[in-house]
């Protein structure tokens, strides 16, 4: 480690100490410190019920399930999938099995039996977290993944547990408050996150325990987090940016929390402009696209959201439009920053200095950033280039790709780690995206793998090829569009391009299916055979 560092509240290498357990410190060290009957979290659904959780509560539950957990059998390591909605459930599994010293996968709800199946044999999952409702994918995925040992669920009134099904609700009243947390290493594995790339399968990026406190110049600088915040993002937890925000970040900082579960699994505006009103929200979590729905909804008003202070945007770029018209109705001006799965947001607009809106920043504190050829030799200023981050200048990079040292080796290229974002930095040291280096779909704040989307497109029966492609839309930023080369003996026709849209709806996650279908004669090509997909975006 570079002894030039020196301990700032912005130097995260400074606060972190060689032994760190994240279930512990975000609970137990709050309750130690005074702040045990602070809330925590509150819930509530859009049927209405809610729930409340202070710090001393969210200690106790969570401990409890994670000796429920190692009277189970779950060990210091084992891999733990979380298939939850956002419920308070998923914070109370992810603390105790951190504090047990085992690895949580979070996990989106809009997953089907063969992505699931996937993760369970990847990681060697040992046991899931679900609820009732959603066991059914989980039990068709069990079935090939040998591993899975036990599948707790929370029970409802329409699903009552099947057999072979664990209570959650019951395994935590059953568990000890007590429950010492297991002394890990800082360095020590805390959970996994899939991601997609532009060929083969998802992968699981690697995450240590010392991820809360990696960040603590995000937190400061771009988040703005204070001590009396109230904040909240509206994506599913099964995301990463609302469990670095709303969870790892906010419980480190000891705020309060607003989780949202709309049942319909849909964003709403009005309910969102209700939750800020009630609960006094301050500082907000969103994608470009759910600040576009926020502004266009015709119920905005700043008398009902005077309490919001601060928010940041991240999933995909931020246009200048959409933040004058945030700063206008909702009364603050979004920090747009960039950064991936493997590395959270390591460029950002920092609060207090001046916004040029279309520039995501400058580097965290610390961090050091080139742009980078292929080669790794440094472009000009002016001229687009490769992000890289100089991996020992950042806590909170991931450690790898679990199982894939190969794919692994094509990001960390010597001291660097290679994002395939291109950007550009200006003279002011200000850096703006310009794009991908690699096909990467970014849509609705989602980073979707066009190798996935497309394998699932060509095993529709009328479908002899396909690529999968970003277009641009007014909404959501950009969406998927499937350019299609079709069987002998099929016709293009609109009711078909609603029946392949069904084929992949029912088969990957909602998310990922093409919004757009065009039908061609034959897809672009290199002379090696490979799609040129530049060619067909936009």
């Amino acid at each position: 480690m570079d002894e030039a560092r020196t301990n700032t509240p912005c130097d995260p290498w400074g606060q972190i100490p060689p032994r760190y357990n994240l279930g512990a410190a975000l609970t137990r060290q709050h309750c130690l410190a005074g702040r045990g009957e602070r809330i925590c979290l509150s819930w509530e659904n859009s049927a209405g019920e809610r729930r409340q959780f202070t710090y001393l509560e969210m200690d106790d539950v969570s401990s409890r399930f994670a000796s429920a957990l190692a009277r189970l059998g779950v060990n210091p390591g084992d891999r733990v999938l979380l298939r939850l909605p956002n419920l308070p459930e998923f914070y109370i599994a992810a603390l105790g099995i951190a504090k047990l010293g085992a690895v949580f996968i979070p996990s989106s709800t809009q997953f089907r039996a063969a992505e699931i199946e996937y993760r369970l044999r990847d990681a060697g999952v040992v046991a899931a977290v679900t609820t009732t409702g959603l066991a059914p994918e989980l039990e068709t995925a069990r079935q090939k993944a040998c591993s899975l040992c036990r599948l707790i669920a929370i029970p409802s009134a329409d699903a009552p547990l099947a057999a072979g099904q664990l209570d959650f609700w019951e395994l935590v009243r059953d568990g000890d408050p007590e429950f010492p947390s297991a002394d890990t290493a800082s360095d020590d594995l805390a959970f996994l996150a899939y991601t997609s790339g532009t060929t083969g399968d998802p992968k699981g990026v690697v995450h240590y325990q010392r991820y809360p406190i990696s960040y603590e110049s995000l937190i400061r600088l771009w988040h703005d987090y204070r001590d009396d915040d109230i904040c909240a993002c509206p994506a599913e937890l099964g995301w990463l940016l609302p469990v670095a925000s709303t969870f790892l970040y906010a419980l480190r900082m000891g705020l309060h929390v607003v989780l949202y579960h709309p049942l319909d699994g849909r964003f709403h505006p009005s309910a969102w402009f209700e939750l800020i009103e009630r609960y006094g929200i301050t500082n907000f979590v969103g994608t470009p696209t759910i600040y576009r729905m926020l502004i266009a909804d015709p119920g905005v008003s700043q008398a009902r959201l005077g309490s919001l202070r601060h928010g940041v945007s991240a999933g995909e770029p931020l246009p200048p439009d959409t933040i004058a018209a945030v700063r206008d109705k909702l009364g603050f001006t979004p920090l747009d920053g960039i950064g991936m799965s493997e590395c959270m947001v390591y460029c950002f607009n920092r609060a207090g200095e001046e916004l040029l809106p279309g520039s995501c920043g400058r580097p965290t504190p610390g961090c050091e950033i080139k742009l980078l050829d292929e080669d790794l030799n440094e472009v000009p200023r002016g001229t687009p280039g490769v992000l890289c981050v100089r991996r020992e200048t950042h806590p909170g990079m991931m450690k790898e790709y679990w199982h894939k040292p190969d794919e692994t080796a094509e990001i960390f290229r010597g001291p660097w780690y290679y994002s395939g974002d291109v950007l550009i930095e200006d003279e002011a040291g200000r850096f703006w995206f310009q794009g991908r280096s690699d096909d990467v779909i970014k849509a609705s704040g989602y980073r979707i793998s066009p190798f996935e989307v497309e394998s699932c497109l060509v095993e529709h029966p009328a479908v002899l090829e396909a690529a999968a492609v970003s277009h641009p839309d007014p909404v959501r930023g950009s969406v998927i569009k499937g350019v299609i080369v079709l069987r002998p003996g099929h016709a293009a026709s609109d009711a078909l391009a609603v029946e392949i849209q069904t084929w992949v709806k029912e088969r990957l996650a909602g998310y990922k299916y093409p919004r757009l279908i065009e039908f061609v004669a034959e897809l672009p090509k290199t002379t090696s055979g490979k799609i040129k997909r530049r060619l067909l975006r936009g």
